[in-house]
């Protein structure tokens, strides 16, 4: 169990080496956390740790959260962190298996998901992924309405089989993309009850290749 004590302690060891001639109390600490002292004084007697608090100190000053709490060097983290793979997931965004959709923004959030999981996923090539929605049932039964694939953007080169997404000005669409002789692309569906459509080369931009996806339950 974290103490109290021993976290606030590494606080004040922080706090001090802004002026080492001064000695750091508990209001510093309170003060630095934004916290008023009588609250910050019944905390210590509770051993109730402020959290929130102590996270947002972190986050301000680049601190490590693990060392803090539990000791973890920063080249133990490196390591472990490198088990996993930081995804982005674009959770309101669909791309489209049927009509348009919407285009890729800045607005997404970062999964985590252990190496050994996306390896069974998607091989062990990918390492920088990002994970959108499928809308819409033209890629059934290779891919779910509502199931979240996975992106590789370097692998943008149609002329390889697969599912890719592309960016079209009717928005984003995930198909088996090919390019016929006379240069037009067909985006084509493996649900048998929708046609290709055909777009000009200047209409269509490769964004990256299906490489995994989860299905929804």
């Amino acid at each position: 169990m974290v103490e109290f004590h021993t976290v606030i302690d590494k606080l004040k060891d922080i706090i001090s080496e802004r002026d080492l001639s001064k000695k750091i109390f508990d209001k510093d600490v309170a003060s630095e956390l934004g916290i008023p002292q009588t609250t910050f004084a019944t905390m210590k007697k509770r051993n109730s740790i402020p959290y929130e608090e102590i996270l947002n100190f972190c986050a301000l000053k680049k601190i490590s959260v693990n060392w803090l709490f539990f000791d973890q060097a920063v080249d133990m983290l490196i390591e472990e962190t490198n088990k996993f793979f930081q995804i982005r997931y674009f959770a309101d965004i669909r791309a489209s298996a049927g009509g348009g959709a919407e285009v890729f923004d800045k607005n997404y959030e970062t999964i985590t998901l252990d190496e050994k999981i996306m390896h069974s996923m998607v091989g062990m090539g990918s390492t920088e992924l990002e994970a959108i929605h499928v809308d819409g049932e033209s890629m059934e039964p290779t891919l779910q309405d509502g199931s979240i694939v996975f992106i590789d953007r370097t692998q943008a080169n149609i002329n390889k089989d697969g599912v890719f997404v592309a960016s079209t000005t009717a928005g984003l669409f995930i198909k088996r993309i090919r390019q016929r002789a006379d240069g037009m692309v067909e985006l084509i569906s493996d649900n048998k009850n929708y046609s290709p459509e055909v777009l000009a080369p200047d209409e269509v931009t490769i964004v990256g290749k299906v490489v995994g996806n989860i299905e929804s339950l």
